[in-house]
């Protein structure tokens, strides 16, 4: 989804619109796919609280997703209107998955493992889906290998192959890890969604007294929107330079393989250093990432640049989740994770819509990837700015932390 479809909804189809007027389209379809599951999230999260159905919900936005994707199979050139549509639903299913399966971190590791086994988390994923692009990647080159007539046909074959990956990757989890204890079981659909808002006004007061957990989803929300943005446009910007998407696709792919090991590392980095320490380095790479795509002119250096943000892409979201999971209280994981989630996508609304609008008033690419910068720097400075020591955001400043932490 982050690969092939930007490339294809440039090329295929919104074949013969401005290169514009489709980063706007795509900023858009962005935008407005993260606003919905944003407002969704943090009922949704308390909803699985109270009726102990995390891993309900789960499948049922996994279901969506995989819909989805799959059907961009059936679209014909030219139907961007269409594509828009099905890329919000599969963008809100993969979205709405992801509150539930980040809420099962407390659920299945202990608080001194949550760095190392939610980067692991991140790690595996850049695997699976390193292996499978690399698959799609491979139908695309040579589609008559395959039995496929055309690269057109082969990129719409990939969006399925993708579906039916994320269909029996997902059954581990659904099969294999048990619902989490916690909350009364509320039985009725109808009294779950009237028990989630309950505790939806409840969550909110909780956030409005625990000050710190607030500020860092604050800091959360403005610096996770750049990394978002990062995945979500920077195939539409690299293609608006210039770049053909046969360059782009290896650069994607060599991200995807330097974050498998550079995911894992991060988790141990944090335990070494302290995570917000981690994160706040991981962001400091990213803003230079940025200055310098920015005035790239060749092909080693956007290849230079993919390999850097592979080294701290899921550094920083892994070590933002396990800090976030040590301020919040385990038995509200669903409902607290909702609104982290709830940031996260609220992020992902204002980050793409931001480049779309700057590329679309001043006709500069490169001015609207500088426009995140104001997103990376606000973030940082107010994560900086937290006073979180000894509370999982500095855990190794000390020996007596370190051994707080084995204990």
């Amino acid at each position: 989804m982050a690969g092939f479809f930007p490339i294809f909804f440039r090329e295929y189809w919104s074949r013969g619109q401005p290169s514009e007027t489709i980063t706007f389209h795509l900023g858009v379809v962005n935008s407005t796919a993260s606003l919905l599951i944003a407002l969704l999230a943090p009922v949704l999260g308390a909803m699985a609280d109270r009726g102990r159905t995390k891993k309900r919900f789960l499948a049922l936005f996994t279901l969506l997703g995989i819909a989805g994707t799959a059907s961009m199979f059936l679209l014909g050139g030219g139907h961007w209107q269409y594509a828009a549509v099905l890329y919000t639903v599969a963008v809100i299913g993969y979205m709405g998955a992801n509150i539930f399966y980040d809420a099962l971190l407390v659920a299945v590791a202990k608080p001194r493992d949550y760095d190392r086994v939610s980067s692991l988390g991140y790690g595996l994923g850049y695997l699976g889906g390193g292996g499978l692009f690399a698959v799609c990647v491979a139908l695309t080159l040579w589609p008559s290998r395959f039995g496929l007539s055309d690269a057109a046909e082969a990129v719409k074959g990939a969006f399925l192959l993708t579906a039916v990956w994320w269909g029996v990757f997902s059954m581990p989890l659904l099969l294999r890890v048990p619902e989490p204890d916690g909350g009364s079981p509320v039985a009725g659909w109808g009294k779950v969604a009237r028990a989630g808002w309950r505790q939806l006004l409840e969550t909110l007061r909780h956030i409005r007294s625990l000050k710190l957990v607030g500020g860092f989803l604050l800091a959360y929300w403005l610096y996770i929107d750049g990394v978002n943005t990062v995945i979500r446009m920077a195939v539409n910007y690299a293609m608006s330079l210039g770049f053909g998407s046969q360059q782009l696709i290896a650069a994607l792919l060599l991200t995807q393989f330097v974050g498998i090991p550079a995911a894992i590392a991060f988790g141990y980095l944090g335990e070494r250093i302290g995570t917000r320490t981690a994160i706040l380095f991981g962001i400091g790479v990213y803003v230079l990432a940025t200055l310098w795509a920015a005035v790239m002119h060749s092909t080693w250096e956007f290849y230079a640049i993919a390999a850097v943000i592979g080294l701290v892409q899921g550094g920083v979201q892994g070590l933002s989740r396990a800090l976030y999971a040590r301020l919040i209280p385990s038995e509200k994981s669903g409902e607290f994770f909702g609104f982290y989630n709830m940031l996260g996508k609220f992020a992902a609304v204002i980050g793409p819509l931001l480049m779309g609008v700057t590329a679309l008033v001043s006709d500069d690419p490169r001015l609207s990837i500088l426009s995140i910068l104001i997103l990376f720097l606000s973030g940082a400075i107010l994560l900086w700015r937290l006073p979180m020591h000894g509370i999982g955001a500095n855990w190794s400043d000390s020996a007596r932390a370190r051994r707080r932490r084995i204990d």
